[in-house]
């Protein structure tokens, strides 16, 4: 069988391939008539194999790009059947289906594994379309194909790689997420799913980053931390499910990506991303408060007894404070009528005065200092947590429940955590006396942590007797107490707590409105951002 002449090709199915490849010109109106020499041309020099075959599917014409994509002359392919091109790897399912798409006068368009002459085997991307006559009947097919194989090698390359990625990713014990500018999540692994449920958070990336801008401040969007990333940045979450309090290492990168969209095609713009990791290190931490916990218990043990022997010359201080006043006062009233006839008595309250101020340098002399401690950022969850440990035993002998009720995070404040360790110690043991002295039957601390703005707040309330409100102003003075201890009233542990607060620039009052028992309510000013 020979080729089809292109004359053949005007006159008998230029109409058809018309109607095929260009039906807009068909349809357009008010269109330049074009000829039909130009349309034969078109097919000609089209850079997409084209063929032509009878109803049988034997070949009757092909253009010049047929030819390079399969190998084949005109000589060698026309008179053939376009199962020539055919390989073995392409499924009888597919042939069928394109069989009966065609043989229904529909165009097919899919995939075909064909060979070329020398054996070589390509994808071919085809489009197959029946040609009609006048009568509507299928006289002719047209075919179209163009060699795809390099194309699906790289589609193929991008899922494998992709896919190797997804995997190692999931693999990960780390939760791993990425996320765009908008902190929209565009990619992360089974580990992050996980702790989605675990933290109950629709999204838990976007808690973290929260608690991370809080952390960083205006660092946040510092274009050095942008270039460098953070890592093993940890967050301490409170009261997560049945586990409790638990800590996370979170560790960024920003990278960056070109952006696909037609319009930057010229001019290349690119995307932000954040791809953030969140390791759990609870266990390890847990190991470490265990480790600390003991060095703690001796430390307070040490601190608790220096404290006891400081109240102690304090109030013996002030008890002789008080007679040694009363001399001077009296020396100076005889000082002043120039009292002559009890001049002995002057000089004897004069010696007295002398030896009471030197019994009073020596005994200062001996108040132990308390020792001072690093300033550093504090988290007080972590401090209070700390410490109501401490606590245990005490609270199970008493019968006390404590009501821990920290903010899930909580930004830190700068100071000194021995001297906060102990504020917080001094407070909750005045809450486990007022319960004993009161008897009360509701025997709860509640200690709870909030954020107010720049401050961290604490409230540690009580259920026992309360404190009067005519004595609320005097519970800070040296030496008083609520309590009465036959004609003897000292203390000075509410004194040292807002000595402690003071020293960090804080605030602490009783709560007026809370009428269950005593409530002090602290604020501490959060630490500044460029020393966190």
């Amino acid at each position: 069988m020979s080729k089809i002449s292109p004359e053949y090709l005007e006159d008998e199915i230029s109409t058809k391939v018309i109607n095929v490849i260009a039906p807009e010109f068909k349809h357009r109106k008010n269109s330049k008539v074009l000829p039909l020499s130009l349309f034969v041309k078109a097919v000609e020099q089209t850079p997409i194999a084209i063929s032509i075959t009878d109803k049988k599917a034997n070949i009757l014409y092909i253009n010049e790009a047929f030819v390079r994509v399969t190998g084949y002359s005109e000589t060698e392919i026309l008179g053939k059947n376009e199962s020539k091109l055919s390989y073995k790897s392409t499924p009888q399912e597919v042939y069928n289906e394109l069989w009966r798409t065609i043989s229904g006068k529909q165009i097919w368009r899919g995939h075909l594994v064909n060979r070329t002459k020398q054996g070589e085997r390509y994808l071919a991307e085809v489009s197959i379309a029946p040609m009609l006559d006048k009568q509507g009947e299928i006289s002719h097919f047209i075919g179209m194909h163009r060699d795809v194989t390099h194309t699906h090698q790289a589609e193929q390359q991008l899922n494998n790689q992709k896919q190797l990625i997804e995997s190692v990713i999931n693999a990960s014990p780390v939760a791993m997420v990425v996320l765009d500018s908008t902190y929209q999540i565009i990619l992360d692994n089974q580990m992050y799913k996980t702790l989605i449920s675990e933290l109950s958070h629709n999204e838990a990336a976007l808690f973290f980053i929260h608690a991370l801008q809080q952390e960083f401040g205006d660092l946040w969007a510092d274009s050095t931390l942008h270039t460098h990333g953070f890592s093993n940045h940890e967050i301490r979450v409170e009261g997560v499910g049945q586990r409790g309090t638990r800590w996370f290492s979170c560790s960024g990168n920003w990278f960056s990506e070109d952006d696909t969209c037609a319009d930057n095609f010229f001019f290349r713009q690119s995307k932000n991303y954040l791809l953030l990791t969140i390791n759990d290190v609870t266990w390890q931490r847990q190991q470490q408060e265990k480790l600390q916990l003991q060095t703690l218990q001796n430390m307070m043990a040490e601190e608790e007894h220096i404290r006891s022997i400081r109240e102690t010359l304090l109030g013996a201080m002030h008890q002789m404070r008080l007679p040694l006043n009363q001399v001077h006062a009296a020396v100076q009233i005889m000082t002043q009528r120039n009292d002559s006839q009890n001049l002995h008595l002057k000089v004897l309250l004069t010696q007295v005065q002398q030896m009471g101020e030197e019994a009073l340098n020596t005994l200062q002399r001996c108040v132990p200092e308390i020792p001072e401690s690093a300033v550093m950022p504090v988290n007080l969850n972590q401090l209070l947590h700390q410490v109501i440990r401490l606590f245990s035993n005490k609270f199970l002998a008493n019968g006390i429940v404590v009501d821990w009720l920290p903010n899930s995070t909580l930004p830190s404040i700068l100071g000194s955590d021995n001297k906060l360790r102990m504020l917080f110690k001094q407070l909750i043991d005045n809450a486990v006396d007022a319960m004993n002295r009161a008897s009360s039957r509701e025997r709860v601390i509640k200690i709870g942590t909030s954020v107010d703005n720049d401050w961290v707040c604490v409230t540690i309330a009580d259920t026992g007797s309360g404190i009067p409100t005519n004595q609320r102003s005097k519970v800070f003075e040296p030496f008083f107490t609520t309590q009465v201890q036959g004609s003897f009233q000292a203390g000075m542990g509410l004194v040292m707590a807002r000595e402690i607060v003071n020293q960090h620039d804080g605030m602490i009052e009783i709560d007026p409105d809370y009428t269950n028992g005593c409530c002090f309510n602290l604020r501490f000013p959060i630490c500044p951002k460029n020393t966190r």
